[in-house]
């Protein structure tokens, strides 16, 4: 996540100072990504140098104030308009810790998977409990602050994010069933078991069933 382009997006809008633009920003964001200050000011500092932000006088409180210049406007809509690059995509943990687990000595790899299941789940539930808060109070009327908007889009990535995680997840577990059957098979035919026979297929129901789709 890119905190550089996301405090020059709210200098875009005018000064601000540093625990201000620790606020909006988890503000914007439903503080999914929460901050600290020292991590703002350090990358204004950083920004500073490579000369996108200026020190810009102070505000009544005494806080100093940082506008943008013409060059970090330049690097904002270059951020805008360039895709997010997938060629490289960022280390995921979960993906690192079932690498890890496949024939790991004394770790049951369908538990691991089982048991991130059920927390991808409730984080999924968890999630759309949010939206519908989220939407009942755009659709009242009641807000259309466009920190609210950008929570909503947030809570959405989110949610179809922890989706196709549970998707992955069932796919992990049927991908390891398959491959262990495979292997049982193959030890039994080198032992010279007979293999087994495979049932008959069942006649084609009349008419298909749709599974349900995950929510």
């Amino acid at each position: 996540m890119s905190i550089r382009h996301g405090l020059l997006a709210l200098l875009e809008q005018g000064p601000r100072y540093g625990s201000q633009l620790r606020t909006e920003f988890e503000s914007r964001t439903g503080s999914t990504w929460p901050l600290n200050v020292g991590q703002v000011y350090t990358t204004l500092s950083r920004l500073e140098r490579d000369g996108m932000v200026a020190q810009g006088g102070e505000d009544e409180a005494g806080h100093a104030l940082y506008t943008i210049t013409d060059s970090g406007r330049a690097e904002l809509m270059t951020w805008f308009e360039k895709p997010v690059d997938r060629t490289s995509p960022a280390r995921d943990e979960l993906s690192i810790k079932l690498a890890m687990a496949v024939g790991a000595p004394g770790v049951d790899i369908r538990a691991v998977i089982q048991a991130q299941r059920r927390h991808t789940v409730k984080a999924m539930q968890d999630y759309t409990r949010l939206k519908a808060q989220a939407l009942t109070a755009l659709e009242s009327g009641g807000t259309q602050e466009r920190d609210d908007v950008a929570w909503l889009l947030v809570l959405e990535q989110l949610i179809f994010q922890t989706e196709a995680e549970a998707r992955w997840l069932d796919h992990c577990e049927a991908r390891l069933i398959r491959l262990s059957a495979a292997a049982g098979a193959t030890a039994g035919a080198t032992a010279g078991e007979k293999p087994a026979r495979p049932p008959e297929a069942a006649p084609a129901p009349t008419e298909a069933v749709r599974p349900a789709p995950l929510r």
